[in-house]
């Protein structure tokens, strides 16, 4: 166990984001999976056991909880997801770090509240069930197949509509011309994802596609 507290409280002091999330107690290795999956689904980042949300350093309670992340990592998350931990003690009381690398090939699954099984990615300080525009994404990625832009009418309706309002939804694209319908909208927004024009923004409230700042068109 470590007692150098200096790298504990850096993290504390900087709240929960996208790479780190505070955890009082380990009390549901299921709930817990969904932490992990998101991680490691996405940039990868930090648990802090035994850390309340407002940043009060509270101890691991029990060896009970590092079992309990065991858990959640090799029973409840599918594929089980990779982490490493270290102990620190600090003012008499244990802080628990787990680690999570991003997983650059796989991505994983936990269960969400009924018990299905969903891909979770970590949205700034939530983890979220990934959009399944999101989950083509990242298969059209693996296969490495080449996204080829038609400039037909939807493509122009599309890149109009966004050049004139920030945002815009898969059922607001449907909606901008009669023709589409949602396979094709949704085909048209990853191509537009993988060359890079469009980006996704994914939220607690829903999923917007913007322009990208740094396209060229």
């Amino acid at each position: 166990m470590k007692t150098q507290d200096k790298h504990i409280q850096k993290l504390i002091e900087e709240g929960e984001h996208q790479l780190l999330d505070f955890k009082f107690e380990i009390s549901d290795s299921r709930r817990i999976a969904r932490s992990l999956a998101a991680f490691a689904n996405t940039d990868g980042g930090r648990l802090l056991v035994g850390v309340k949300d407002n940043g009060a350093i509270a101890g691991v309670r029990s060896d009970e909880e590092i079992h309990m992340i065991e858990a959640a990592a090799e029973m409840y998350c599918q594929p089980k997801v990779s982490y490493s931990t270290e102990e620190w003690e600090i003012n008499g009381k244990t802080v628990l770090e787990v680690i999570i690398p991003k997983d650059e090939h796989t991505k994983h699954k936990a269960p969400d509240n009924q018990g299905r099984y969903k891909v979770f990615v970590r949205v700034k300080d939530e983890n979220i069930v990934a959009d399944p525009i999101l989950l083509k994404v990242w298969k059209r990625q693996k296969s490495k197949k080449v996204a080829l832009i038609s400039f037909t009418e939807p493509e122009m309706a599309l890149l109009h509509y966004l050049s004139e309002h920030p945002t815009i939804t898969l059922e607001e694209f449907m909606g901008l011309t009669p023709i589409i319908n949602k396979k094709r909208a949704e085909n048209i927004l990853i191509d537009f994802i993988l060359i890079g024009t469009i980006k996704m923004n994914i939220t607690s409230h829903g999923t917007f596609f913007e322009l990208n700042d740094d396209s060229a068109l």
